[in-house]
């Protein structure tokens, strides 16, 4: 059958089970946009920046536990776009970018916006695909969705000519790959139970593969909780991995996300055994490559992840299992629990006894605004059992795990790299992903107004996210940074932030706007957010600096 390639890549996309596209229109794909919008089973969501549009593919990826879709224009619409390829990179998120190019005549004349997409995103992209012929088009499509969700997962992109779109090619879409999953080998397993076995102090860290596994699988939730409790271990979610464990069952050993506190990461450090289960292991969970330390692990170490090219890549394993986590997990239920496991009871008790402490909802009041604990531990008693949680980067993102006890269920989405500005735009995505469900995004005042525009998105297509705004009129982790190592210079003129008043922000794109200026107004502000049910809302919270995360204050009544 005759098509034009524009046809042929909607189908394709169709046959990968995309039903929509994030994207800020460009001249550079106008004829595969005219395409999709004729065929009308794919929803382009038009976003007001390239990097909110490349952020809201990849919640929708980890949502769907598919890649990802966005499309972006040739310069300056992928450079825009490069935060959330970066994010995606770091964070092994499917996810697939299409990005516009010149004219094929014209390769190499220094074209309007023409750049070597190959050179340019080679650091950021599992693989880059150049569709130079009509002939490759739908092939294309099939390998980027392949690679994106293979092995250690990651985004790929797939440069497009202008010129390609209203060729004529006689081809059906090419359809897409089975999921390949990988196996522990018997003597992984056997070796795995022994080590197991003998330990006394094991730690399980739980990371994003197991959360990926999940997603395909819910049984995945209940097979972790068997799994802590027939062989009576401490189960650790990983940065950013909050819901794979509930944080109330007596098995919950401790958040290990970055800057562990020193209570927990001291009984932590008293493990002989760390078996790191779809955890990738990057130097914020271990401590900035302290525990386990890098390349040698003072502990021994079992290291579970799907692609044999990362077990091993930085830290030497005792036992390196390149394997898919629930796999390996289903291995050693099968085999049931060992006897004498009931000796680490008071290991696991332990370690739960140290995390319940810290998630204690109380806090020291604040002269310079509300101690943001105080909105985060309200927020907590609205959420549903299957809201959506987002988080921007930031020291406020500290309260939020240390004061709400998430559980199998609801969703975390934030950029697990920490890149700024993610909060908003993956907390419209997932509006739009999830409808009728609560979507609630916590963002600093330094990221809300790097992507909070992509708001007028969530109004245009009819999302309700409830954005919790902590200002406290600074980059907040810039200065502690600061302070912490330099305490003796000044630091305030470069974190200081002169903000807008952000509940009028919200109402002049027809959102709701709440402002919570004292203690005495969090409960009534909370409340009143959460009764909105058909529109955005913006709470502005006038936050505290001198409480500069969950943990840590600044000495006194006022800052340095």
């Amino acid at each position: 059958m005759t098509r034009t390639v524009a046809h042929l890549l909607a189908e394709s996309l169709e046959a990968h089970d995309v039903d929509q596209i994030f994207c800020v229109p460009g001249e550079s794909y106008v004829g595969f946009t005219s395409a999709v919008l004729q065929r009308n089973t794919i929803r382009m969501v038009v976003c007001r920046h390239e990097g909110g549009a490349g952020y809201m593919a990849v919640a929708d990826g980890r949502l769907r536990n598919r890649a990802g879709c966005c499309i972006v224009s040739r310069g300056p619409g992928l450079s825009n776009a490069m935060v959330s390829l970066h994010s995606a990179y770091h964070d092994a998120t499917p996810m697939v970018m299409l990005v516009g190019q010149v004219e094929r005549k014209d390769f190499g004349r220094l074209a309007l916006q023409e750049q070597n997409y190959s050179r340019l995103l080679a650091d950021v992209t599992k693989l880059v695909i150049e569709v130079n012929e009509p002939e490759q088009a739908s092939e294309a499509i099939a390998r980027a969705f392949h690679t994106a969700e293979s092995g250690t997962p990651g985004p790929v992109a797939v440069i497009l000519p202008e010129d390609i779109f209203d060729e004529e090619i006689d081809a059906d879409p090419d359809l897409p790959r089975p999921r390949v999953l990988s196996g522990p080998r018997v003597a992984d397993s056997d070796k795995l139970a022994d080590m197991l076995l003998n330990a006394e102090r094991p730690l399980v860290l739980v990371g994003g593969e197991m959360l990926h596994c999940a997603l395909y699988d819910s049984a995945v939730y209940g097979d972790l909780q068997r799994f802590a409790e027939q062989w009576v271990l401490p189960i650790c979610p990983t940065h950013r991995r909050p819901t794979l464990f509930d944080a109330r069952h007596p098995n919950y050993g401790g958040y290990m996300g970055i800057r562990v506190p020193r209570e927990l990461i001291t009984e932590m450090k008293r493990a002989d055994l760390m078996v790191a289960l779809g955890e990738r292991l990057t130097d914020t969970v271990s401590q900035s490559y302290t525990f386990p330390t890098a390349p040698q692990p003072q502990l021994p170490l079992v290291h579970v992840w799907p692609d044999a090219n990362e077990v091993g890549r930085v830290f030497r394993p005792d036992l390196g299992i390149a394997a898919d986590p629930h796999e390996v997990l289903k291995a050693l239920l099968a085999r049931g629990a060992p006897a004498g496991a009931a000796k680490r009871k008071g290991w696991v008790d332990r370690l739960h006894s140290v995390h319940r402490a810290l998630l204690e909802k109380t806090w020291q009041p604040t002269a310079d605004g509300v101690n943001f604990a105080a909105i985060v531990c309200e927020v907590d008693k609205h959420l549903a059992p299957d809201a959506t949680i987002t988080s921007d980067a930031g020291n406020f993102g500290s309260f939020i795990h240390r004061y709400i006890g998430f559980r199998p269920g609801q969703v975390f989405l934030s950029s697990i790299v920490g890149a700024m500005g993610s909060g908003m735009p993956m907390a419209v995505a997932a509006t739009l992903r999830r409808p009728g469900t609560q979507v609630v995004a916590f963002l600093g005042d330094g990221g809300a107004l790097m992507m909070g525009n992509e708001i007028a998105t969530a109004c245009q297509y009819g999302g309700n996210p409830i954005m919790i705004i902590s200002d406290n009129g600074m980059y907040g982790t810039i200065g502690m940074h600061s302070y912490v190592r330099y305490p003796d210079r000044p630091f305030m003129s470069g974190t200081r932030l002169t903000n807008p008043d952000f509940a009028a922000w919200a109402r002049s794109f027809g959102a709701e706007g709440i402002a919570i200026r004292e203690e005495s107004e969090v409960a009534d502000g909370i409340a009143r957010a959460f009764a909105v049910k058909t529109k955005p809302v913006v709470v502005h919270c006038l936050t505290s600096a001198i409480q500069m995360s969950a943990w840590r204050r600044y000495q006194g009544d006022r800052l340095p």
